[in-house]
């Protein structure tokens, strides 16, 4: 049978920007203020936020964090090239299926197919994937689906029909709709162009690498024990490595693995030789680790 309901209304989870910001540092993640408003907004109108920008800088993150600081369940649909219905929406457990008719053959139970058909397609044999998991939820949900830039048009355009209704349509046992809007959270490292129809369908949120000051702030909060001066050697080091041209920049967890790193090593003074003693924790190429090694000889000390 068909589970039949009215769609969610929108939430009203934050009374605020402002408190979003506030709620996101209380759980470790230090936004600025268009991504609070972005948030926001993404809550009040019940619309997917589309987050974009280098890998690395806190996008997957920022689903996470708003499903900790609501105490919501994070759902993450991980997209993968190939990744197809099966194992975005759902699939029916073939095994479990078989089992069911053959217990029925050896039962010689006056059964129809009709009524072994009807009961084989319900739910116990229902195997529910991430997107369907996260429609049919009673309980809050935050739905990530981490770097859709990486599949297909076909499942893209998927993702567009069941995010556009909040609803997935299972042939064998009707529509499933949402009992309540989920926060969506979409990210992509831009590896490829997304289409308008999916883009149009979502709030935009571009997050890049942060500024210096509120890198320094990452570092601080998020490395117990390291010393604001050594924090600021770290950050103005990161930036002038990014800075090169390099086959993959230093992420901000990357950063603080760096940070932590010279930490545990009891360095309190950043210096070219223990940057360049420890680059294979910040740089994760043979070619930009030489590269940022010249540079680093070169730099001023």
């Amino acid at each position: 049978m068909a589970r039949m309901s009215t769609t969610g209304a929108p939430g009203t989870r934050f009374e605020s920007p402002e408190a979003v910001k506030d709620a996101l540092g209380g759980v470790g993640y230090l936004a600025d203020t268009s991504i609070a408003s972005v948030v926001f907004l993404g809550d009040r109108l019940g619309k997917p936020v589309l987050v974009e920008g280098p890998a690395g800088t806190g996008k997957t993150q920022l689903a996470k964090s708003v499903a900790e600081m609501t105490g919501a369940r994070l759902v993450r649909l991980q997209c993968y090239e190939g990744l197809d219905e099966s194992k975005a929406l759902y699939e029916w457990n073939y095994k479990k299926q078989l089992l069911r008719i053959q217990a029925e053959q050896v039962a010689s139970e006056d059964e129809s197919w009709d009524e072994l058909e009807q009961d084989i397609f319900s739910e116990p044999f229902l195997m529910a994937r991430p997107l369907l998991e996260a429609i049919r939820a009673t309980d809050p949900v935050v739905l990530l689906v981490d770097e859709v830039d990486r599949v297909e048009v076909e499942t893209e355009a998927l993702l567009l029909e069941v995010l556009s209704d909040y609803q997935v349509s299972v042939p064998e046992m009707g529509t499933v709709r949402a009992t309540q809007v989920p926060l969506v959270f979409l990210t992509s490292n831009n590896t490829r162009e997304l289409s308008e129809a999916l883009k149009r369908r979502c709030l935009f949120l571009h997050i890049d690498y942060p500024t210096l000051e509120r890198e320094r702030e990452i570092v601080l909060a998020r490395v117990p024990g390291i010393r604001a001066a050594l924090a600021d050697q770290i950050v103005r080091t990161v930036a002038l490595i990014r800075g090169l041209e390099l086959k993959k920049a230093p992420s901000v967890s990357e950063t603080l693995d760096w940070a932590r790193t010279l930490l545990l090593l009891g360095v309190s003074e950043l210096d070219a030789a223990s940057a360049t003693a420890t680059l294979q924790v910040l740089l994760k190429h043979k070619t930009d680790i030489e590269r940022a090694s010249r540079q680093l000889a070169a730099a001023p000390s």
